[in-house]
């Protein structure tokens, strides 16, 4: 599985529209192998992206809370990143 894509279940606040679509975004890249689309894939890869942000929104809301919070922050939480996504 890839390493970039961070649980989402369990955190307090809850995962934020942002972090489930960086997560959804990460998946589809990493299924595809493709990092930037170009023009005649951005359609198809976009449209996964949406589909893949929709099951995941409704996969964490149907399941059972967690006992124990994920053991890593999720990058949209962490302050490089969160410094580096303004600059940009």
């Amino acid at each position: 599985m890839c390493r970039n894509i961070t649980e989402l279940r369990g955190l307090e606040p809850a995962a934020t529209p942002d972090e489930i679509e960086a997560a959804a975004r990460q998946y589809v890249r990493k299924v595809s192998g493709i990092t930037r689309p170009s023009g005649s894939n951005v359609e198809a890869f976009e449209t996964a992206v949406a589909e893949v942000t929709e099951s995941t929104r409704r996969l964490l809301a149907g399941l059972q809370p967690r006992r124990q919070p994920p053991k890593t922050v999720p990058p949209l939480r962490r302050p490089k990143v969160r410094a580096r996504l303004q600059l940009g």
